[in-house]
């Protein structure tokens, strides 16, 4: 029998800790999400307090300095928080995409440099970055190697720290990670020894799976952002390691053999969201999670993916953080019963920031002012 689009959605969030918070410590519960998207250096840490029982931010910090989690480019060329034994594997699945997109792009073709030469830059990188180092002091280096040949409006470091082994460094603040990165010439680790380790794209599959399936192979291409022909050919060395099955629509899906597939009446609280939580993002088609009539209230012209508040699973409006609380904009009419449950997210919320951030993302306000319609409640901490 076909799954659902509901029972799809329940074994979103049942793999993604969201239809309960787990009692996990901070690399177990972001290795059971697989890699959560850490632009926004909040991020990260309002996406385990959505996750896990007595989230303690401090934890995660220490993840980060000792690197037993790691910030890097990966999947779609954006910045993800993972776990550090996975990040070699991640990061050789995604490099072939990364350096396609950054040598290709223009303002690296306008460097003047060869690809070759851009590859010959990067031992002398790494060395670099055995300590952290800022995007000037990487600069500094390229020029002095490069001379004159370093005249580019946009030199080549802003193509090489998209694909080199590198991790962004912590820097302090609330969220371990400032708005100006520093790097770090990633720690080396043996592959771990799984299903599709001779293609490491097909290890991210299979984690991908294991996390977010059962899924298509458009929605594998979508989360990697890899074409469809190595897709498939991951998906195929897998062979019997993983299941088939019918979706919805006829669409074929693959799952890793036993993961949660509850049933589609099962409860799921109400959640305030991180901004670009990986749930929005991870799927070909988000209406899994995202109502396809809510897609561009939540995902706006330039890609910022807005903190939303998720209802029955689904995606049903957006908040952010004003003076006495929560602010929730709802796209639609929510029961009494929800806008209770919302409401208790607010008050633990506002606790978690008020010693860090209470005004968390407020550099995006501007996208409230072209928000219309909805019910509009201050949620009291």
């Amino acid at each position: 029998m076909p799954l659902t689009a509901r029972r799809l959605n329940r074994a979103t969030l049942a793999r993604q800790l969201l239809l309960r918070r787990e009692r996990l410590d901070v690399v177990e519960a972001i290795h059971r999400a697989v890699a959560i998207q850490a632009q926004e250096p909040a991020s990260p840490y309002l996406a385990l307090w959505n996750r896990t029982v007595d989230f303690d931010p401090a934890d995660l910090h220490a993840a980060f300095v000792e690197h037993r989690i790691v910030k890097a480019s990966l999947m779609r060329m954006t910045l993800h928080a993972v776990d550090g034994a996975d990040y070699p594997v991640f990061h050789s699945a995604m490099q072939r995409t990364l350096r396609r997109a950054r040598l290709n792009d223009a303002r690296f073709q306008s460097t003047g440099l060869s690809t070759d030469e851009a590859d010959a830059l990067i031992p002398h990188l790494l060395e670099f970055a055995r300590a952290p180092r800022t995007n000037a002091e990487f600069d500094a280096l390229i020029d002095e190697r490069l001379g004159e040949r370093a005249a580019a409006e946009i030199g080549p470091w802003w193509a090489l720290r998209s694909f080199a082994p590198l991790v962004h460094a912590p820097t302090g603040g609330p969220w371990t990670f400032g708005h100006r990165p520093s790097y770090l010439a990633a720690q080396s680790e043996p592959l771990s020894t799984s299903p599709g380790d001779a293609d490491p794209l097909a290890r991210l599959a299979f984690r991908y799976l294991e996390g977010f399936g059962p899924a298509s192979m458009a929605d594998i291409a979508q989360f990697a952002k890899v074409d469809r022909a190595r897709t498939r050919n991951a998906i195929a060395s897998l062979g019997g390691t993983i299941e088939q099955l019918d979706g919805p629509d006829g669409t074929m899906l693959f799952d890793a053999p036993g993961a949660l597939r509850p049933d589609e009446d099962t409860p799921a609280p109400p959640r305030l969201m991180a901004m670009w939580d990986s749930v929005l993002l991870a799927y070909a088609d988000r209406g899994r999670i995202v109502p396809p009539h809510h897609r561009r209230l939540v995902i706006r012209s330039n890609g910022d993916v807005l903190p939303t508040l998720l209802v029955d699973g689904y995606v049903a409006g957006v908040w952010r953080a004003v003076k006495g609380g929560i602010e929730a904009t709802a796209f639609h009419r929510l029961s009494d019963d929800a806008w209770e449950g919302l409401a208790a997210e607010a008050r633990a919320l506002v606790a978690f920031l008020a010693d860090r951030d209470p005004m968390v993302y407020r550099r995006y306000a501007r996208w409230w002012k072209q928000l219309s319609g909805g019910e509009v409640r201050v949620l009291p901490g």
